[in-house]
């Protein structure tokens, strides 16, 4: 269970909605984030391969982690853009894994770049998200 702690949520702490969607962190710095998640029947389209959706999903999940791991104290943040290209599919079995890594990172936005792969490591879909940043209001 992901219960949230008195504050705010940490970069390694994950939102409920990764778990429904099966995503597991791999690994949380300020410079990288990956996770893996294994595409069920669930998250399929009906071609049988990762639904868009779910892909975007994984994608913005990560976007907003290593957003999170650049927070300064007393800072949120929130998707503003995102934009997908899609390149072929990951049949329901198999995992997809994605890295997420920098762009730009400023002092009101942030943006990100997605890469997600399917097991034989070919390039399923590239996402690229700005993440605006905030001061959280008492």
């Amino acid at each position: 269970m992901n219960d949230k702690p008195a504050g705010r949520w940490s970069a390694e702490q994950q939102p409920p909605f990764a778990d429904f969607m099966g995503m597991t962190i791999t690994h949380v710095s300020p410079e990288r984030v990956t996770a893996e998640m294994l595409v069920t029947d669930k998250l399929s389209n009906r071609n049988g391969v990762l639904h868009g959706g779910a892909l975007m999903a994984l994608a913005d999940n990560l976007g907003g982690t290593a957003a999170v791991a650049n927070l300064q104290a007393g800072q949120i943040t929130a998707t503003i853009e995102s934009k997908t290209n899609f390149f072929t599919g990951i049949p329901v079995g198999e995992t997809a894994h994605a890295e997420c890594t920098p762009l730009h990172r400023g002092r009101t936005t942030t943006v990100w770049q997605t890469r997600v792969t399917r097991a034989d490591g070919k390039l399923a879909a590239l996402v690229t998200q700005t993440q605006l940043v905030m001061t959280k209001k008492s």
